[in-house]
């Protein structure tokens, strides 16, 4: 008892700081989790934000309320005293314009189409399976000083093929750090932190960035009806995103999470037999479809810079030969959809995950 306490028998000055400061952070993230917990589904909040929208309506056109338009004079819709009024669409009237404009406000809504020629080709490359094994080739490859960094650097790239990071990489990342003696709880947080916290940020354009740019585009629309975002518009901020996520995402889970989880012993773990059964190594056969993927990605780039990269390429601006305002960028989407469908088809051809063209059918 003596060994472990100071001469006057009380415990360690930095034992009782460490334990302190452990106790402090607990409470934190237990209060961090309690109020996350409080959020109902996305789904719900929507339906809420519309109900709180028709009452706001009725509640501001009965006081009048109304602003100005920003929109140049002539604009199409802007009114003769120029003045936005709040339409009540709790009345009569206000329910017929729901009713009959609910279709094509989905239907016209701009980044439907666009993120549904990307999703097919994303789809494809999913279903064969390349995906996948590219993102567990990248985490279990890595050299054990950067495994952190990876796995969050993983999550943030798995975006690109929507909800899969959650499915693979989550439980992978426990599997890799219970493999390496490390807490599986440290390893499920960092791979979640950065599929989670790092959704919208990628080295590559996916079906986010459509999303994103018709949203702007139609809110930009109010003032000038011509003006148009592309997909591109937010790339360079979401490649300098990625490495700032992973970074912070590396130094959370090494400094405050998994020293928070306490010493961790991969022999004691009830669910130690589990775990050690789970690690799926890339195959011999999924190194070769990812090889001959990774070809046809190259071949293609190579094909596409082609087009663009000479003054006279036959996809930039006929009428400036710059590439804003080209062919390019306005067809991106329908580049992104290639850039995951070419390779994902050989990759799934190799493997045997694609053997006919029905399966392509079902992965779009």
């Amino acid at each position: 008892m003596q060994g472990s306490n100071s001469p006057n028998g009380s415990p360690p000055h930095n034992d009782f700081d460490a334990t302190e400061k452990n106790s402090r952070m607990q409470r934190f993230l237990k209060g961090v989790e309690w109020l996350g917990n409080l959020l109902p589904h996305p789904v719900i909040l929507f339906v809420w934000m519309s109900v709180l929208l028709l009452v706001l309506s009725a509640v501001m056109s009965y006081f009048g309320v109304s602003v100005i338009d920003p929109r140049p004079e002539g604009a199409s819709g802007r009114s003769a005293d120029g003045m936005i009024e709040v339409v009540n669409l709790l009345n009569g009237e206000g329910l017929a314009r729901i009713v009959e404009n609910l279709v094509t406000n989905f239907t016209g809504f701009v980044p439907l189409g666009t993120v549904l020629v990307a999703l097919l080709g994303v789809g494809i490359a999913e279903h064969s399976g390349m995906i996948s094994a590219a993102l567990r080739g990248l985490v279990m490859n890595a050299p054990k000083k950067m495994v952190t960094f990876t796995i969050v650097f993983a999550g943030i790239m798995s975006n690109t093929a929507a909800e899969l990071g959650y499915v693979v990489l989550i439980p992978l990342a426990a599997v890799i750090f219970h493999s390496l003696g490390r807490h599986p709880l440290a390893g499920l947080a960092a791979a979640f932190a950065g599929v989670s916290g790092g959704y919208s940020a990628n080295l590559l354009l996916g079906t986010v960035d459509p999303l994103l740019s018709g949203i702007t585009q139609e809110a930009a629309r109010i003032i000038d009806p011509a003006y148009t975002v592309g997909a591109e518009a937010n790339w360079y901020f979401m490649i300098a995103s990625t490495f700032l996520i992973s970074g912070l995402g590396y130094f959370v889970t090494e400094k405050i999470v998994e020293p928070s989880l306490g010493e961790y012993n991969p022999k004691d773990a009830d669910d130690a037999s589990v775990l050690e059964t789970q690690i799926e190594k890339v195959s011999t056969l999924e190194k070769k479809g990812l090889l001959w993927a990774g070809i046809s990605m190259l071949i293609f780039c190579l094909l596409l810079a082609w087009t663009v990269v000479p003054a006279d390429g036959i996809l930039r601006n006929a009428e400036t030969g710059l590439v804003s305002g080209s062919p390019f960028l306005k067809g991106i989407v329908v580049f992104i959809f290639v850039f995951f469908a070419l390779p994902g088809y050989i990759y799934g051809k190799i493997t045997g995950s694609i053997k006919s063209n029905q399966d392509i059918v079902d992965a779009m």
